[in-house]
């Protein structure tokens, strides 16, 4: 081969080289772009993905949020802000109630008891500035104002109440999910309300703090004018049990609280699924016979509140103390008649519930849920109280209906006393009705 064809080859080859280079390059550049191309697309398609399951998620919390609001609770504390409305609004609801129990050998015989329960009337608005709330009920024994009082919001984050007004402890709003409370109701530590002042931080900066200070009970005190210190929504200390006096008796002793500064502290923070509430309450106050301070009490507890898709979980633990000298029993009013309780005692609860929207009729909503409280460790020495209800409260327009049963032990409205000394568990299984306008 000649020189000249040697060189000739060399430029062919060479050539033939970079042309496969040159195409492997923009094959490589087309891939590339295809890749991008498939990128871009899968990122819009996360996005919108991303953004159709937020308003799922949304429209879900929704849906749970209205479920799991409490039926009985139709006036909140102003934690959100509210529209302006002008005047006041009047609501209510009418309520029976239906009970088959172990303990009651007539109400057996019959298959059961069906009777009206409650009619309740709530004032909620605005005058001007101020905010204003109220409710009473009328039961076939008693009525009994639940709370009435006036509340302004002086800053962006805080609102001040006065009057009848929620006492600040442990879960909020409420330590359980069924109609019957928790085992913390009976001895004034749910629901609980008094006369007093509230200052009250929204949920900012991921935490909230309820600060009150409560003069007397929500019927003035020891020497309230009133004919029946048991006729009252909420448990209140209102006498000390001597050793022969009876678990139900009226007290020969009255005595009342006075002077109790109540503080309660929560943190949220979210994660996935949901939100969990993180808190710890306490109180400390005065116990007066009418003549002179008595003794002192005082509460504390710590308590988490969370909730992961459509499930709330509630665990709450604490102490309370009645501390007046050679006293190891207190008598406690409400719904018109005297019970006991021991001075000094342990509380514990564990509380679960699944919410699920439906649309089966008029039926919206279906709350699942097992409470159980016990309170244990007691002064006086008698048999620990305890109560687990299992149950569904049922959301159908206007109406909401617990279903529950009750398995407990010592449980006041189970046949027993926080007081007493039965070995027994007894069992109730009971249906309230409540049709709200």
């Amino acid at each position: 081969m000649t020189k000249l064809s040697k060189l000739s080859l060399a430029f062919i080859l060479g050539s033939v080289s970079s042309t496969s280079y040159a195409t492997d390059i923009d094959t490589l550049q087309s891939q590339l772009k295809q890749l991008q191309q498939q990128m871009k697309l899968l990122e819009q398609k996360l996005v919108e993905e991303k953004s159709k399951q937020q308003k799922i998620n949304e429209k879900h919390q929704e849906q749970v949020a209205l479920i799991e609001k409490k039926a009985d609770q139709n006036v909140a504390v102003a934690e959100a802000p509210k529209e302006k409305s002008s005047g006041i609004k009047v609501g209510g609801a009418i309520r029976t109630n239906f009970s088959y129990a172990s303990y009651d050998d007539d109400n057996e015989d019959r298959g059961g008891d069906f009777d009206f329960d409650v009619f309740r009337l709530n004032f909620s608005g605005d005058v001007g500035d101020v905010i204003l709330n109220a409710e009473i009920r009328f039961f076939d024994y008693m009525t009994a104002v639940k709370y009435a009082y006036a509340a302004y919001d002086f800053a962006d984050d805080w609102q001040v109440q006065a009057g009848i007004t929620k006492v600040p402890f442990g879960n909020w709003p409420y330590n359980s999910h069924n109609w019957f409370f928790n085992t913390t109701y009976y001895i004034g530590l749910e629901d609980d309300h008094d006369l007093g002042i509230m200052f009250k931080r929204k949920i900012a900066d991921n935490w909230q703090l309820d600060l009150g200070f409560f003069k007397n009970d929500e019927l003035g005190g020891v020497d309230g004018y009133v004919d029946n210190r048991s006729d009252r929504y909420s448990y209140d200390v209102v006498g000390v049990r001597a050793p022969e006096d009876g678990i139900y008796a009226e007290p020969a002793t009255q005595i009342g609280e006075y002077n109790t500064f109540s503080g309660r502290y929560g943190y949220h923070f979210e994660h996935d699924g949901g939100t969990t509430e993180l808190g710890f309450s306490a109180l400390s106050g005065g116990l007066h016979d009418g003549n002179d301070r008595a003794g002192d009490y005082y509460a504390w507890a710590m308590h988490l509140n969370s909730n992961i898709d459509a499930w709330n979980f509630q665990l709450q633990h604490g102490e309370y103390n009645y501390d007046i000298d050679n006293i190891d029993r207190m008598a406690v009013g409400a719904y018109s008649f005297y019970d006991s309780i021991a001075a000094e005692a342990t509380m514990t609860n564990a509380n679960i519930a699944y919410s699920m929207p439906v649309e089966w009729g008029p039926v919206t909503g279906l709350q699942f849920y097992n409470d159980y409280g016990i309170i244990y460790d007691k002064s006086d020495n008698s048999a620990d109280t305890w109560m687990n209800v299992t149950g569904v409260s049922v959301a159908a327009g206007g109406l909401f209906t617990y279903f529950d049963f009750v398995h407990a032990k010592n449980q006041p409205f189970v046949g027993g006393s926080i007081a007493g000394d039965s070995s027994e568990t007894e069992k109730r299984f009971n249906i309230n009705i409540g049709y709200y306008f």
